[in-house]
């Protein structure tokens, strides 16, 4: 069916141009009408719709704020970050550890953890939330700010693909990965925990973004740590907490998760 005229997505760029300067909002959001037209005339003719309601609201163009994209079949979410943080949160949570350090992983996921213990944040870009139960240090996990084989629970959720590639401030070194799975190991207590993921597949550098690991030449990373467990999220999308390395060695962009424990002293 065709559109009318007036809401025809070839003119809404210069409908966005003539907004007037005090609501650069709704105009830069407007000016990107080409690449969702649709969404652009959804929000056109529901605006119009809407103050032609009873009890509507006055709408100002200065208070608009324009979401095109959001109108969408399913819930969209990241496959590799909304597995890994649930797959860590349960091992975390079965633990029980009176404190637990992440290094760098998702903010978000560190803010749920504190409702199961005492979290200590490590990242190279300072965290300013004030929060019960979290503690937030700037440190880099190249150099970590713990005696060797001291933290009993650890986590390192998609960072270690980064290090070393400058996105985010950190020195250039093409060893950045394997130099944090070292600092990391370094810190790992004996009978200790540590929750690592990162991208698996074809081994290559996507500069400056992230590196792709063998899954296999990951493990071996960990020299004087014991595999307990590997999960994963495949090329397909789908999670399974029961894989091996091996099956996701041919991925392009798989999510490698790997629970390791270094062995309590004494133990064969």
């Amino acid at each position: 069916m065709a559109l009318p005229a007036s809401l025809n997505p070839e003119r809404l760029v210069p409908l966005a141009r003539r907004l007037p300067p005090t609501i650069p909002q709704a105009g830069v959001r407007l000016l990107r009408a080409a690449e969702t037209p649709l969404g652009a005339v959804r929000y056109l003719r529901d605006r119009s719709a809407y103050r032609k309601l009873p009890n509507a609201e006055p709408l100002h163009w200065r208070d608009a704020f324009p979401q095109l994209g959001d109108r969408l079949a399913q819930s969209p979410f990241d496959r590799h970050y909304f597995f890994q943080d649930v797959w860590a949160a349960r091992h975390i949570g079965a633990a029980a550890p009176q404190r637990h350090v992440d290094v760098g992983s998702r903010v978000d996921y560190v803010g749920f953890l504190t409702a199961l213990c005492e979290v200590v944040f490590v990242d190279i870009r300072p965290l300013r939330a004030e929060l019960d139960r979290l503690h937030a240090l700037t440190g880099s996990v190249l150099e970590m700010p713990f005696e060797d084989r001291s933290v009993e629970s650890l986590s390192c959720l998609h960072v270690a693909e980064h290090i070393g590639l400058g996105r985010y401030g950190d020195p250039l070194d093409p060893l950045g990965t394997r130099r944090a799975a070292a600092e990391l190991q370094r810190v790992l207590a004996p009978g200790g925990q540590l929750l690592f993921s990162l991208p698996v597949g074809r081994p290559r550098v996507c500069f400056n973004a992230h590196r792709i690991h063998d899954p296999s030449a990951v493990v071996s990373m960990f020299d004087e740590l014991e595999l307990l467990e590997f999960a994963g999220v495949a090329d397909d999308g789908v999670f399974r907490r029961e894989r091996t390395p091996a099956e996701l060695a041919d991925s392009n962009y798989a999510c490698g998760m790997y629970r390791f424990t270094r062995p309590a002293r004494g133990s064969s």
